[in-house]
């Protein structure tokens, strides 16, 4: 078994989405390299060495398990996949993606690929001020001194912004920072699947609708027009009860909350089943209730074909929803890009599911966390 090592990076961009390419770049680190365990805020500064756009820095703190050679292969293969491919004669250029390793333990290392402690850190105050926020004092193992009086003694007079934009050490703390998560779709969609596995993986305090529980269901498939109303009454009682207290109660040992559903839906599926008398009475009690309920910072909506939602539905086969017709399924899909067009687009992700099989599949479960995570970053 091996022994974890303290190794210190710096990582920059200065080209595309560079807030972006650092997140994504660190999460790369944390997959392959070893376990991410403190991340210094960003800096912006001007291009180091030549003419160029801004750079964006920051340092980070892992554990690793490799060697500094496989570290710097590993280092390498990921700027490659960034779109960057270093060679001897590069000299001072923009680059997508830069990492560098600072320190490795105390070791010192002078090799024709790889020098630790980087050459020219002292010079660069680029990597001091963001290395001293997460090693103020660490001593330099050949100037035996540490990384807050390297930062004093710096002759590198360049104006340091730091930015506002906080940099997540894994996926677990970007979910944290959600607060909230909704999860919606169709009847069918794979929403109640999607959540739990989400709950399970990251931490989060599982909401669940209790549909099987409401006793007009099993009827309303039977005589729509008969129970549709008594149908969504009861659905928002529930609902508002069951979420207000779920969504006010904090779980301390849970990083945030994911939910089978938003409230909306109510809303949503009054307006396909009742009549236009009725759906105005409904909407006047469903706004003042709406009103004081929690908003989920991401709301994602999982879309599947109408085919696939029946043969979906088929598969798990509770009986009261065997005779639920293709059109009704289609005002359902409706109903729901119609509230999307409302809804606010920094809160909105749509997921088109229908060639996805998350539950047999990890790597389409894998496609659909990547696109939650790559739209929060893209949204702070």
């Amino acid at each position: 078994m091996g022994v974890y090592k303290t190794a210190y990076l710096s990582i920059g961009s200065n080209l595309g989405n560079r807030e972006l390419l650092l997140q994504k770049a660190i999460f790369e680190i944390g997959k392959k390299a070893g376990e991410i365990r403190q991340v210094s805020a960003i800096y912006e500064t001007p291009s180091w060495g030549f003419e160029a756009e801004d750079f964006l820095n920051a340092c980070l703190e892992i554990q690793t398990l490799l060697t500094p050679e496989n570290l710097l292969a590993t280092i390498l293969e990921i700027e490659a996949n960034f779109g960057r491919l270093r060679n001897n004669s590069e000299g001072y250029q923009s680059r997508t993606l830069d990492i560098d390793i600072i320190y490795y333990e105390k070791e010192v290392i002078r090799t024709p690929s790889l020098t630790i402690p980087h050459p020219k850190l002292q010079d660069r105050k680029f990597i001091l001020k963001p290395l001293a926020d997460i090693s103020p004092q660490f001593y330099h193992p050949i100037f035996n001194k540490d990384t807050r009086n390297l930062l004093q003694e710096c002759k590198d007079k360049s104006i340091l912004t730091k930015r506002t934009i906080k940099l997540f050490i894994n996926r677990h703390s970007l979910f944290a920072s959600f607060n909230y998560l909704a999860i919606e779709g169709n009847i069918g969609a794979g929403k109640t699947t999607l959540a739990t596995k989400i709950s399970d993986d990251f931490n989060a305090k599982l909401i669940l609708e209790r549909f099987a529980e409401n006793p007009f269901l099993p009827s309303f498939y039977e005589d729509q027009a008969r129970y549709a109303f008594p149908l969504e009454m009861s659905f928002l009682a529930d609902r508002y009860q069951q979420f207000t207290e779920d969504t006010n109660q904090l779980d301390l040992f849970k990083s945030f909350m994911v939910s089978d559903y938003d409230i909306y839906k109510s809303l949503i599926f009054a307006k396909v089943t009742l009549q236009q008398n009725e759906f105005e009475l409904y909407r006047k009690v469903f706004n003042f209730m709406y009103k004081e309920v929690k908003k989920p910072r991401i709301y994602v909506y999982l879309y599947q074909t109408t085919e696939r939602l029946l043969e979906q539905i088929k598969k798990r086969g509770r009986d009261y929803e065997q005779n639920i017709e293709l059109s009704y399924l289609e005002r359902i899909n409706r109903g729901y890009f119609d509230f999307l067009k409302t809804y606010p687009k920094e809160n909105q992700l749509v997921i088109d599911v229908s060639n996805l099989d998350f539950v047999s599949h990890n790597r389409d479960y894998e496609t659909i966390l990547t696109k939650i995570e790559d739209f929060a970053l893209s949204s702070l």
